[in-house]
């Protein structure tokens, strides 16, 4: 799976590089602008989704005559299924290919962020090796690199292969080391640290579009079941999560709630199942209403002649 990544994370850190150059090394807005960009060269897959979401609601009738008509016989009920899907140019997993592809660029683009290093500075493996041993850092960090560039940071000098390359990417975010991971303490009023912003930020922006999406469903689709239950589990996973791993990590997913959820939001206005299905069925209607005026014209010709 790691090999998967790396082939996609070469050209993707190209791009977050080059970002970075364009905004003098601040991490943050390199790392926002690519999440942008990302998430726009993932709209044509969104779309696919959605237009298979539209053929399912369309077919939904046809299979619930099916499953009448056949019970609880599940053979006969599955072998009339594919033949319904073929007869109507269906395909039976066409939501689930752009759902895949999408996981995987996200999943690939959260390593990238991870591994700072390795994809933005092109450091090579046994430099960062040999800087992880001296500087001890451990999986309970919650980001090797992010950690290690952390201790890079704060001991200038310890390992002087890091320390150029290092200094070149500015990882602060209003006051914030995005490299350092938020370690929360149930005593808020006398351990409060900034770290813990980010966790809170990411909480409350997948918070916010979870509730644009609740209500974009209720208005495209009111006969969905509700996906209330899963407006606050997400968010509070992400809250979790946010508490073991680096800032910048909680930093990106932060964005990627906002950014993909607001143009998830713009896609449902446009192209949403139910507004596409109110479209087909206008073009079928039309599509009839023009035969039928052709053989009404034809049966006049023929009367005339």
């Amino acid at each position: 799976m790691q090999a998967l990544f790396n082939i996609i994370n070469k050209p993707l850190g190209w791009v977050l590089e080059n970002l970075a150059n364009v905004f003098n090394g601040n991490f943050a807005l390199a790392v926002f602008f690519f999440t942008l960009i990302i998430n726009l060269v993932l709209i044509p897959l969104s779309i696919k989704s959605q237009k298979s979401s539209m053929q399912q609601a369309r077919i939904k009738p046809k299979l619930d005559e099916l499953k009448a008509k056949y019970g609880d016989d599940k053979q006969k009920y599955s072998m009339a299924m594919q033949d319904l899907y073929k007869e109507e140019g269906v395909s039976m997993s066409g939501g689930c290919l752009p759902m895949i592809l999408r996981l995987v660029f996200m999943m690939s683009i959260y390593y990238l962020i991870m591994q700072p290093l390795t994809y933005l500075m092109h450091v090579d493996a046994e430099t960062i090796n040999e800087a992880v041993e001296a500087f001890k850092i451990t999986a309970g960090r919650g980001g090797y690199e992010l950690g290690l560039i952390e201790s890079v940071l704060a001991n200038p000098g310890k390992f002087p292969e890091l320390d150029k390359v290092v200094g070149n990417i500015d990882f602060n975010f209003l006051g914030i080391n995005l490299t350092g991971k938020p370690v929360f303490n149930i005593d808020i009023f006398h351990h409060f640290n900034k770290l813990w912003i980010m966790p809170l930020v990411a909480f409350a922006a997948q918070l916010f579009t979870s509730f644009l999406s609740l209500i974009m469903q209720k208005k495209t689709n009111p006969e969905a079941p509700s996906m209330a239950g899963m407006m606050l589990t997400m968010p509070l996973f992400s809250l979790f999560i946010g508490f073991s791993v680096p800032a910048g990590v909680a930093f990106y997913w932060a964005c990627s709630s906002l950014i993909g959820g607001l143009i998830q939001v713009g896609l449902q206005m446009f192209y949403g199942p139910q507004k596409m299905l109110a479209k087909e069925r206008g073009k079928e209607i039309a599509k009839q209403c023009d035969f039928e005026t052709a053989q009404i014209k034809n049966a006049q010709m023929k009367n005339e002649n």
